[in-house]
Parts: C-alpha cells; sequence; structure tokens
C-alpha cells in the first residue's frame, strides 16, 4: 500500500489527474513506483479551499480511503494542444513543452517538475497530456538542459551524472519557470493561483517552490515519491500539498513525510 498525505481539499481534477501515476514503475534511483489503488489520506493542519484556490477552511489531521481513478475524457483530450517554448534569453534559456486544454480549459497553469528522465520522457508527457485533459495548462520545463538520465546508462555511473546537475542552477531554471507562468497566466488575468506538480527528482524541488513562494503564486502542490526533500524548507509553505510515496520507499521515507507534514506553516502566524 502506498502513502498520500494531503491537506484536506485538493481540486478534484487535478487529483484525478495525479493518479493516473498509478500505473508507473521505478528503477532504485528514481521514482515511478506503484500506487496502490487506495492509499491511506492524512491531512495536515493548514488547509485552503480548492477549487478556487483562495478561501481558508477548518482542517484537521484524518485518514481514509481514496479511490484512484484512471479514466480521461477522450472528447476533451482531442482538443489538447502541445508546443515546444524557449524561457529565458540569450545562453541562460531553457526549452520547455507547454501542453494547453482547449475546450474544457479552467485557466489554471500547472507546474510539472519531472524526474531524472526529464522533460521529453513520454511518461512525463503522457501525464502533462492527461492532466491538460482535465482543463489545465501545463508547463513542462527541461531541468537538465538536454542532459537528463539516459535510462540504459548503468547504474554506478548515476552519482557522477547528478553531480553534474547544479542544484543552484537548477533552482534558477524553476524561477524563471514560474515566472514565465506568473506571467502568462496571472500578470494577464487568466487565473488567480499556480499549481506545481513534480516527480521524483521534481518532487523534491516542490517544497522549495512552495517555500520560496509563501502563497503569492501558488495554491497548492503534489508531490509524487520526492527524493532529497529539504524539511527545513516546510515551515515556509502556506498552501495544501499532497505527498505520494510507497510504504518502504527509501528514497522518500514515510517518517520524513510525516515530519514534514507536522512542520508544514509553523513559520507562519495561523
Amino acid at each position: 500500500m502506498g502513502l498520500a498525505m494531503t491537506t484536506n481539499t485538493l481540486p478534484p481534477a487535478l487529483l484525478s489527474a495525479s493518479s493516473i501515476s498509478s500505473s508507473f514503475r521505478r528503477p532504485l534511483y528514481c521514482h515511478y513506483s506503484s500506487i496502490s489503488a487506495s492509499p491511506r489520506i492524512l491531512s495536515s493542519r493548514i488547509c485552503k479551499s480548492l477549487p478556487s484556490l483562495t478561501k481558508n477552511t477548518a482542517c484537521r489531521v484524518s485518514s481514509g480511503q481514496v479511490k484512484v481513478e484512471d479514466s480521461v475524457d477522450d472528447e476533451a483530450c482531442e482538443l489538447v494542444n502541445g508546443v515546444e517554448l524557449s524561457i529565458g534569453e540569450g545562453d541562460d534559456s531553457i526549452n520547455a513543452y507547454l501542453l494547453k486544454a482547449v475546450k474544457n480549459n479552467n485557466g489554471t497553469g500547472i507546474l510539472l517538475l519531472s524526474d531524472v528522465f526529464g522533460f521529453e520522457d513520454s511518461s512525463t508527457r503522457d501525464f502533462a497530456y492527461r492532466v491538460a485533459c482535465n482543463g489545465y495548462n501545463v508547463l513542462v520545463p527541461d531541468l537538465f538542459r538536454g542532459n537528463p538520465w539516459v535510462k540504459d546508462q548503468p547504474k554506478i555511473m548515476f552519482q557522477q551524472w547528478l553531480a553534474t546537475q547544479d542544484p543552484q542552477r537548477v533552482a534558477r531554471d524553476i524561477d524563471m519557470s514560474v515566472k514565465w507562468l506568473v506571467d502568462e497566466f496571472i500578470a494577464a488575468g487568466v487565473t488567480e493561483k499556480l499549481g506545481v506538480i513534480g516527480f521524483c527528482f521534481g518532487g523534491g524541488r516542490v517544497i522549495d517552490v512552495l517555500a520560496q513562494d509563501q502563497g503569492a503564486h501558488f495554491g497548492t502542490g503534489v508531490s509524487f515519491y520526492g527524493t532529497r526533500i529539504n524539511p527545513s524548507a516546510a515551515a515556509n509553505v502556506k498552501v495544501p500539498v499532497l505527498f505520494i510515496s510507497g510504504d518502504d520507499d527509501p528514497l522518500c521515507p514515510v517518517n520524513l513525510l510525516k515530519d514534514i507534514e507536522k512542520s508544514i506553516g509553523r513559520g507562519q502566524d495561523w
């Protein structure tokens, strides 16, 4: 059974889209682990009403069962547009992929942070497509600047590859992507809040993004088996976060997630 920890009220469509990963598998160094069809739910102390992503509601810690949905509205998915983008300027620009719902677009921008296989990986693109089918606009940046981990490389080379991915450079690239979303959707008056989803490597960056943002632009986050999560950053997170992990996942231990759940929002006056 997998563990899911959430702040009570995520948008139904976003929660449904997030459950699509139930069929994923991962090698040891990354997180495509199997998610149970009925994960446990623990809600943290900070809740905000979403779908509007703005209103406060009462919240309590609870547990229960969640039904994982695997269906997609084929008619809605016929009207999803995809386009390659360049974000930033000159040599510091990065590539990205944007998938936009056409027929049922709700105006909300979603930042999708990939695992180590990068933004061009078929599983990542498929997930982004399915989220877009639910009415969202999904931006998938190239976090590794054309040098993602290749699946057939020897596992012993993984740490060497990871050392080439400067955390500060990755953080700057994520900041550029956030700014693009803010300019495209919030500043333009299309939506009031954004969402962020991350897998594995990207899942670990979800807390960093939300902690830095402190509720200014993002209304919620979803972290799938995030690695290298910074627990100290959780105190600055002001919005609901859904954490999903396997019970025995050594790279995303449940005890760590429970500690993060307890500390979320403690740096703020609620």
